[in-house]
C-alpha cells in the first residue's frame, strides 16, 4: 500500500467449537473474535454466515472489506477452515491476522508479530500446512504456563480462575483495540503501542491510584 500499511482482510480467532471448551484458555482466540465484533460496525454482526466449517462475519472497516472468522473445526484442523475461505475470497497470507492463545507469554500480555513457526501450537501448525507458509500476522494472547510439560493439555483446556478473569478481560479489550489499530494505522504502529503493555500490572496501578484518591479525599 502507498502509505506503507499492510492491509488486513481476514481476522481469524482460533478455538474449539464445543460448549465444553467455552471459557477455556485454548479458546482465547474465539473470545477475542467475540470481543472484536463489539468494536466493529453493527453490520458485521448482521452478516453471520455458516460456511467453510466456520462462523464468519463480512463487512467493511476503515474503507476496506474485512472478514472475521471462527473456525468450527477442532483446533488442530483450523487450516482446513481458513485456507478454503482465503482461496474463495482471494486473500493472501500477509493479509491475514490470526489470534490465538500462547503459554510462552504470561497472562496479561500479548505479542503482535508476523511470521514464525508454530511453537508447538497445533492450530498454527495446521494453518502453516494448509496455507503453505508462515507469512500471516499473529496476535499471541498470553495464558500463562502449565506447571509441567505433562500438564499442558489439562492446563490449556482449563478455565481462568476468578482473579485471572479480571486480567484476561482487560487483555481481550486490549487485543481487540490492537487489531482495530492495525486496521486503521498498520501493524507496526500496533506493535509499538501494545507489545509493551502489561494488563496484569495495570490492575495494581489502578488499585494504587484509587487508594491514593481516597486518601486525598479523606484528608
Amino acid at each position: 500500500m502507498a502509505d506503507g500499511k499492510q492491509q488486513i482482510r481476514l481476522i481469524v480467532g482460533l478455538g474449539n467449537p464445543e460448549s465444553k471448551y467455552e471459557g477455556t484458555r485454548h479458546n482465547a482466540g474465539f473470545m477475542f473474535a467475540e470481543r472484536l465484533l463489539t468494536k466493529l460496525p453493527r453490520a458485521f454482526r448482521e452478516h453471520r454466515i455458516h460456511g467453510f466449517q466456520s462462523y464468519y462475519w463480512k463487512g467493511t472497516y476503515a474503507g476496506a472489506p474485512l472478514i472475521v472468522q471462527m473456525p468450527l473445526t477442532y483446533m488442530n484442523l483450523s487450516g482446513e477452515a481458513v485456507a478454503p475461505l482465503m482461496r474463495s475470497e482471494g486473500i493472501a497470507p500477509d493479509e491475514v491476522l490470526v489470534v490465538h492463545d500462547d503459554m510462552d507469554i504470561p497472562l496479561g500480555r500479548i505479542r503482535i508479530r508476523r511470521g514464525g513457526g508454530s511453537a508447538g501450537h497445533n492450530g498454527i501448525k495446521s494453518l502453516i500446512e494448509e496455507i503453505g507458509g508462515e507469512g500471516f500476522h499473529r496476535i499471541r494472547i498470553g495464558v500463562g504456563h502449565a506447571e509441567s510439560r505433562g500438564d499442558v493439555i489439562d492446563y490449556v483446556l482449563s478455565e481462568f480462575s476468578e482473579s485471572e478473569k479480571a486480567v484476561f478481560g482487560r487483555v481481550l479489550d486490549g487485543a481487540a483495540e490492537a487489531a482495530v489499530l492495525m486496521l486503521r494505522r498498520g501493524v507496526a504502529m500496533a506493535m509499538n503501542v501494545y507489545n509493551p503493555r502489561d494488563w496484569s500490572a495495570e490492575e495494581t496501578s489502578q488499585t494504587n491510584e484509587t487508594t491514593t484518591e481516597t486518601s486525598v479525599t479523606n484528608k
